[in-house]
Formats: C-alpha cells, sequence, structure tokens
C-alpha cells in the first residue's frame, strides 16, 4: 500500500478522468484537486486555487507536502508550474515551459518538426494584412486551415472555404497576435495518440479518435470536442508503426536531449491519408479532452505508478499492460456551446453513488460542473460526459447512450452519432 499525496491540477472533464484513475490507486493516500468539480469533490479534496496561479499552487504543495502534481491543463505548464515544482524538489507530470511551447506556439512547434523530419502540413506565416488574399490563392484548392499562434483553449484553429470568413480570421488574429499560421489542407481521417515520456523512454497509449463539430453527422462549429472513442480502428499495426518510427520516436530522441527532458504526455493528433501516412495536426502537451476518459479506463497498470515513473525518469523500467477492451464516451454541452453557452442550470439524474470504471460499465464524468446547496449545476460549456467500457465497441455506445439518456439539463445537447461512422449507424 502507498502513502502518497497526489495533486491534480484542473478543473474539468479531464482531472475528473485523473481523480477517478488515481483515486483506484493503491499507491495513493491523499487526493486533491485545484479547483475540482463537483465529480472531484466526491472523491478528492478540492481546493480553491486557479490552476494558472503558480505561485499558491507551488505553496500549497510545499505545506502540504505534495509527492506528485499531475497538470491538466496547457496553461500553466506554459506559465512554468513544472519548472517551479522541480526547483522545489516535487514530482510534476507535465513539461517544463520551454517545452510545453510545442503547444503555446504553433510556429514553434512546425519549427521542431521540420528540424527533426515529423510529417505535416506545409505552412506560410502571415504578418502583414497586404499579403491575405495573395496567400489565400495560393491555398485555394481546399479549405483553408487557419491557426493562430497563442494557446486558445481549443478555439484558435478555423477550417473554412468561405473566403470572407477566412479572411476576417486572418485579419483578427494579425491584429491581436501579431501574425498566423495558414496551412496546407491534409485530406484524410484524423486521430489521436497520447504518448507519455520521459527521459528514459516513452510508452503509447490506445490511440483514439475525436468528434470535434458540434451536431450529428459532423455539422456545425468545431468545439473542444463532443465525444471520442478509444482503441480507432484507422491506427491498423502498419499505421501504429510509421508513427513511432516517424513521429514518436524521433520526437523522444530529440526531447529527452533536452536539459530538462520531457515528463508528461505528448498528445499526437493525427491525420491519416488514405495510403495510411500519418501526419501530424498538433502536438498537446497534456491528456486530451475528452480522449483522456477513453484511454485512461483501457490501462491496467496503476495509474500513478506510470505517472510517478514518468516524473522520475524510471518509465523505461515499467511494463505497462492495456486492457482488450473499448470504450466511448459523449459530451453534454450547455444550450449555446460552443458559442455563448448558458451557466447555472440545474443537473439532474446523475447518480450519487461513485463511478465505477469497469468491463461493461458506465459511468459519468463531470467537466463543466459544480456544487451548490447539494445541487450539481452547470458552469461551463462541456458539462459532463457519460463514457463506457465493453468488449466491444458497439456495446460501449449501448452502454454510455443508455446512461445520457438518464440525464437531464435544460437546453442541454449531445451528439446521436459518437463512433456511428466506425458502427455504421446513426442513432
Amino acid at each position: 500500500m502507498g502513502a502518497h499525496k497526489v495533486l491534480v491540477v484542473g478543473g474539468g472533464g479531464r482531472e475528473h478522468s485523473l481523480c477517478l484513475a488515481l483515486n483506484n490507486s493503491v499507491m495513493v493516500e491523499r487526493l486533491y484537486c485545484a479547483p475540482g468539480n463537483a465529480g472531484t469533490a466526491s472523491i478528492a479534496s478540492n481546493i480553491d486555487i486557479s490552476p494558472t496561479d503558480v505561485d499558491r499552487i507551488v505553496d500549497f504543495c510545499i505545506k502540504s507536502n505534495i509527492d506528485l502534481v499531475v497538470v491538466g491543463p496547457e496553461a500553466p505548464l506554459c506559465e512554468s508550474l513544472a519548472d517551479r515544482l522541480i526547483a522545489a524538489n516535487i514530482a510534476c507530470f507535465g513539461p517544463v515551459a520551454e517545452l510545453a511551447e510545442l503547444e503555446g506556439s504553433k510556429l514553434h512547434a512546425k519549427q521542431i518538426m521540420s528540424e527533426v523530419g515529423v510529417p505535416t502540413a506545409g505552412f506560410q506565416i502571415l504578418k502583414n494584412v497586404e499579403n491575405i488574399d495573395a496567400a489565400l490563392n495560393d491555398f485555394s484548392q481546399n479549405p483553408w486551415v487557419i491557426k493562430r499562434d497563442v494557446l486558445a483553449g481549443g478555439k484558435g484553429v478555423l477550417v473554412t472555404t468561405d473566403r470572407s470568413e477566412a479572411k476576417s480570421f486572418i485579419t483578427n488574429a494579425i491584429q491581436t497576435d501579431g501574425k498566423v499560421l495558414l496551412e496546407e489542407f491534409l485530406p484524410g481521417q484524423e486521430a489521436s495518440m497520447l504518448v507519455v515520456m520521459d527521459g528514459s523512454g516513452f510508452v503509447c497509449l490506445p490511440p483514439s479518435q475525436d468528434h470535434k463539430r458540434a451536431y450529428d453527422g459532423d455539422l456545425g462549429p468545431n468545439t473542444g470536442g463532443m465525444g471520442a472513442y478509444c482503441p480507432a480502428p484507422i491506427v491498423t499495426k502498419s499505421v501504429h508503426e510509421k508513427v513511432i518510427s516517424r513521429i514518436v520516436r524521433p520526437m523522444f530522441e530529440h526531447l529527452s536531449k533536452m536539459t530538462t527532458p520531457y515528463r508528461g504526455v505528448l498528445y499526437v493528433g493525427l491525420m491519416i491519408t488514405e495510403s495510411g501516412d500519418p501526419n501530424v495536426v498538433e502536438f498537446n502537451v497534456r491528456f486530451g479532452d475528452p480522449e483522456c476518459q477513453i484511454t485512461l479506463p483501457l490501462i491496467k497498470t496503476d495509474l500513478f505508478t506510470i505517472l510517478h515513473s514518468a516524473s522520475t525518469d524510471t518509465l523505461s523500467s515499467l511494463q505497462v499492460e492495456f486492457h482488450d477492451a473499448h470504450a466511448l464516451t459523449i459530451v453534454l454541452a450547455s444550450e449555446g456551446y460552443p458559442n455563448q453557452p448558458i451557466k447555472g442550470r440545474v443537473v439532474e439524474g446523475i447518480s450519487a453513488k461513485q463511478a465505477n470504471i469497469a468491463l461493461e460499465s458506465s459511468w459519468v464524468n463531470h467537466a463543466g460542473t459544480k456544487l451548490v446547496e447539494n445541487k450539481i449545476i452547470a458552469n461551463g460549456g462541456r458539462v459532463l460526459s457519460c463514457s463506457a467500457m465493453s468488449k466491444t465497441l458497439s456495446g460501449a455506445a449501448i452502454l454510455a447512450y443508455e446512461l445520457i439518456e438518464t440525464i437531464t439539463l435544460e437546453g442541454g445537447h449531445y451528439r446521436s452519432d459518437i463512433g456511428g461512422q466506425i458502427l455504421g449507424v446513426n442513432r
């Protein structure tokens, strides 16, 4: 039995998922979450500290004798939280600020990919509005892909065939950020791979596939993610081998040689062509949300052991095992999401019993929720997700949809076709 104290930083669905998995670890004695949500409140001690309040987080960790900090969102990492914790001799799962720039700056990520030979889309950097029309003409054969070069909370990318929309987005980005990236469009299917990495080695978690558009049939605006499933069949054995040889291993070899090696999870956003060739769409320096909710349950090995090993450069000595199963999650979003989500409404139908994450079971991952007078209140755009694990993807989908249909939120909406492309059905 362990006697470790762990702090999870963040308050979304990803962090609730991390807390659920860490709560099941025999190595964890006390679990904290800052700031947490209504779900983490039942399994951890919520601490009222903003994820980007680095000074207070470090101070809390020192005073509370925290053994491991698991950083959920990217912003604290870019604000040097890992650097500060390492200086205080506290293990941190999450990279230092220099390496967090892989997500903090799209341009920096492109430059690193070019340096190490990782396949990705070609691009132009636009700094002057006078050059917009010529640049749009250069990429006019396909939809335009435009990326802001800042942390934008998942809302910094536009893919559009509307020239006026593209021009407006580019103009605004140049005015606010100083520059913007216009990328070559890569046709294919998207998938994600989460790679736990430290200075000694790396472990690839099962690949997943996210649903970004707000509505059924991949219609409507882009979101932070409306659901996901894992593993993703598009990542065949052949594709998997290419991802490792062309992307993961070159990145590991680069990142492990840094003064402070990469310690955390590298989210590899992939575009897989018809010929089975993977290209990198983006890197994130943290678990994806909602990919985290359906990847962690498939890990058989104790999660604390994995995360702590990666924080102390001992990952290569660990043999990580996975369940032979499928997981699927469906996001319940507030009315108006992703544009102007309405907060403050009561969520009803969530069981008070603790989530049971097991084969042939379903559970709720809280995201934008808070407790007010013992009522669960919607406090964000993505309120919660209903997740399930089964021997088959169709079994996981049935369980997750059965669960979400028991939960009510005025104006709330969710997609009825998560996993539908693979299952060949629309609900």
